[in-house]
């Protein structure tokens, strides 16, 4: 049985600091794996990422994260991912990981994702160049997220998880209000992680007003773990079932 801890949307900022990393304090005894699902801060600016990095280094257990919008809005992602990745955090996107835990390989693929909405609500490639922008980059985040699921790490796995921060379906939605679901996720993703499976489960962040749990239409159960969702520093489940235990 293999625990994982998930939490996405910790929207760290300087005032914070000193408060996350008391809770996160017996998570490796928790779980094997803690996974980050994105918007770890408010702008992404270098100072908040600093008081993250304090936060959640060191834990005892391998931590694998990846960015949410909010990591993007001060426009240096990459040197957010050069100082988790200093402070031992790998940084997923569009690529792959593989952690042993007790002889058996754990894949974790992923990466931001995007919106763009479900079936009848979902937006096209169509009209002004700022829909099609639109459009365009949920299908090229989409497919990142599906690259990295069918990369040889995923394949050579014995437990294989999808990292993301968009939602893949709109279950784990439930609860927001519908105008914001093309904002909120992009059913390409779970064509992606339909496509690459099996994955053995799927984590999300983003929707903090959404609920905890859905399946993608090929079967892979969805975790919402945003932090208001989970209603602690992290949630512990197990997998490949996906019950949470903590």
């Amino acid at each position: 049985m293999i625990r994982i801890a998930a939490v996405g949307d910790l929207h760290v900022v300087p005032r914070t600091a000193g408060t996350l990393r008391p809770m996160m304090a017996g998570v490796a005894g928790a779980a094997d794996i803690l996974l980050l699902a994105g918007d770890l801060t408010d702008h992404g600016r270098p100072e908040e990422v600093a008081v993250l990095c304090d936060e959640v280094r060191d834990l005892g257990l391998p931590t694998v994260a990846i960015l949410g919008n909010h990591d993007h809005d001060a426009g240096c992602p990459g040197q957010m991912t050069e100082q988790l990745r200093a402070a031992g955090i790998p940084v997923l996107d569009g690529d792959a990981i593989a952690i042993d835990v007790r002889g058996t390989t754990v894949g974790i693929g992923g990466g931001k994702g995007f919106g763009g909405g479900f079936a009848k609500v979902a937006v096209s490639s169509f009209g002004e160049p700022e829909m099609k922008a639109f459009a365009d980059h949920a299908a090229e985040r989409a497919a990142s997220v599906g690259a990295a699921l069918v990369s040889p790490v995923m394949r050579a796995a014995d437990v294989r998880v999808a990292l993301i921060h968009y939602a893949p379906v709109p279950a784990t939605l439930a609860g927001e209000p519908v105008e914001l679901f093309p904002w909120l996720g992009s059913h390409l993703l779970a064509d992606a992680i339909d496509a690459a499976g099996p994955i053995d489960l799927a984590f999300h962040g983003h929707a903090h007003y959404g609920s905890e749990q859905g399946v993608t239409p090929g079967g892979t159960p969805v975790r919402n773990v945003a932090r208001p969702v989970v209603k602690g520093p992290y949630a512990v489940y197990t997998v490949p079932d996906g019950a949470r235990v903590g």
